[in-house]
């Protein structure tokens, strides 16, 4: 009996020193979860990526995973402060800068580093990705001082794989500088469709092979500056005349030539690594019977994106408030659900949703009872967050907070005045007629083009000084292009020669008056060449340009006078 309470005696010290212990072993285990990272994990914390990103989405609330795989622009000159709720409340994931706030360069970099700020006061300190369209040329959406460039289509007159290379990289510099971290660009979509009023000459041409190469070239350049490229409009925008922004086209192509075509430039681009490629809103009936968009699209994104082209990276929508998205899908709710179940891991819209939007409040809820859908949603997030730490704790990323100090010195970056204006140089194309053009004494010259392109009438003057000017605008409407059309009749007769500059079908109808005229005529034509081309059977001299960009100006204006030997080559089919 002595020896048992002996025993009890000594169990009872072991319970009080186990009990003593118990603190310590519950606090260890407080600070670690079932994966064995501490519960404190950010970002920044220090672990490989992979197991970094399982273990942040494993954590995460159903509001902080869709809240990652959402991208919202703003309207006006800084971020509403529903945007900042957005970022600071629920952790958004993406933010994109567009044209309609971005005159103010410095203003663009300092609401940039408020955002990211932000997004750093969050449980878990994810950085925001900040994109935005900087194709160069006609798309141009960060203004400012940032350099206008030639252009794709002008890229791909001159052919040069190079002239991409320092066009990303140039463009890149630009945007780094503002804290913008993503691009989207290059867009590969062929110039399939000679009416196609939404890509013209943002396209490299017609060939499908070039086009890979080129813009294999830009992704790399911009890549070289720590921007990362979007490659659109997959699966290809070239071979439609009608803008996804207001209705939904439809594409009637079938399965191989989809592969065999479209498809080919996607294809050097994954080949090669780009790390974001962009859905577009348009329908391929003949692939996907019931006519759903692209953007929305299992088939499309998942079967051939995914698994035929064997595609690992982001794949983000166009803007989910274009018609031609929400035309199909009904509402912009049922839009959203369905881009992520094509998947699509980053969703954009051009506006910021407010908070308790069905878009928002139906998906957070079918996360709740859809194991299927939440699953998705996760999936995507840690696509997302991945790639966000590869880049941003990469070689090169975009710093996450710019120096405005910095600006005035690298916008436009250095060296890019010299680098556009010989790439518009080896651009120009000699449609049709011969260089040079040297007006004989008193000649009598008239310069005609668009008031919106001074650059037109600065270097015609400075080449041809004693010409006079005609301006008319850019993108006139019927009955102003009647007017202008019977002004520029009447007025003509009293000249021997007009240099008229050509960018869309108002312009080309103006200059049709010159037709049945004993006037030379030279066209200079920007933006797509279309029009100018159906004037080949009349017109003296065609010189292609593709784009308004000074460079060109100073190109076209050049050859024209002999200054250089033009090497461009056309890079569209005859019609």
């Amino acid at each position: 009996m002595e020896c048992f309470f002996v025993n009890c005696k000594r169990l009872f010290i072991y319970f009080i020193i186990l009990l003593s212990l118990f603190p310590a072993f519950s606090e260890v285990n407080s600070l670690t979860s079932n994966d064995g990272l501490p519960q404190d994990i950010t970002f920044w914390s220090d672990y490989p990526h992979d197991v970094l990103a399982q273990a942040i989405v494993d954590r995460m609330t159903e509001e902080e995973l869709l809240a990652q795989i959402f991208m919202f622009g703003w309207a006006g000159q800084e971020p509403s402060e529903l945007l900042n709720q957005w970022v600071l409340d629920r952790g958004l994931g993406s933010v994109k800068v567009f044209g309609w706030n971005t005159d103010d360069i410095n203003l663009v970099a300092k609401s940039v580093k408020a955002l990211q700020e932000k997004s750093q006061q969050c449980r878990f300190k994810i950085p925001l990705f900040v994109a935005t369209d900087q194709e160069g040329g006609w798309i141009r959406h960060v203004k400012g001082d940032t350099s206008d460039t030639p252009g794709n289509l002008a890229i791909g007159a001159s052919g040069y794989p190079v002239d991409a290379w320092y066009t990303g990289y140039y463009i890149g510099q630009e945007l780094r500088t503002l804290g913008i971290n993503m691009n989207f660009a290059p867009t590969v979509d062929l110039y399939t469709n000679h009416d196609s009023s939404v890509i013209g000459p943002r396209s490299f041409g017609e060939n499908a092979e070039y086009s890979g190469i080129l813009g294999a070239s830009f992704a790399a350049g911009s890549i070289a500056a720590g921007v990362i490229p979007t490659a659109k409009h997959f699966p290809g925008h070239g071979d439609t005349g009608i803008d996804s922004h207001g209705q939904l086209p439809v594409i009637s192509i079938d399965y191989d030539t989809l592969m065999n075509r479209e498809l080919i430039p996607f294809s050097y681009l994954i080949e090669e690594g780009i790390p974001a490629i962009m859905s577009g809103h348009l329908s391929f009936p003949e692939i996907v019977k019931n006519g759903e968009p692209a953007s929305l699209s299992k088939t499309i994104l998942t079967d051939i994106l995914r698994t035929k082209l064997g595609y690992k990276g982001l794949i983000i929508t166009d803007d989910m408030m274009m018609n031609g998205a929400t035309s199909w899908a009904g509402t912009l709710s049922n839009a959203f659900r369905l881009a992520i179940e094509a998947g699509n891991d980053i969703i954009i819209s051009s506006t910021t949703a407010k908070l308790n939007e069905a878009l928002w409040t139906g998906n957070i809820s079918l996360m709740k009872t859809s194991a299927e859908f939440y699953n998705r949603v996760k999936d995507a997030a840690k696509r997302v967050i991945l790639a966000k730490l590869e880049y941003f704790k990469g070689e090169n990323p975009v710093p996450l907070y710019p120096d405005s100090s910095k600006i005035a010195e690298n916008i436009p970056a250095p060296e890019a005045k010299d680098f556009f204006l010989s790439q518009a140089c080896r651009s120009i194309t000699l449609y049709k007629g011969e260089l040079p053009y040297k007006p004989k004494p008193q000649e009598r010259i008239l310069l005609a083009g668009q008031k919106q392109f001074p650059s037109f009438f600065e270097e015609g003057k400075l080449r041809y000084p004693e010409a006079k000017m005609l301006q008319f605008n850019y993108n006139m409407g019927p009955n102003e292009t009647e007017w202008m059309s019977n002004y520029i009749d009447e007025l003509i007769s009293s000249y021997d020669t007009v240099i008229i500059s050509v960018a869309d079908d108002a312009s080309a109808a103006v200059a049709s008056k010159l037709r049945s005229k004993n006037i030379k005529t030279i066209v200079i034509s920007v933006l797509s060449p279309v029009p100018s081309m159906r004037m080949k059977s009349w017109a003296n001299t065609i010189l292609m340009a593709y784009s308004y960009s000074e460079y060109s100006f100073m190109a076209a204006f050049g050859a024209l006078a002999g200054e250089y030997q033009v090497t461009g080559k056309f890079p569209l089919a005859e019609e």
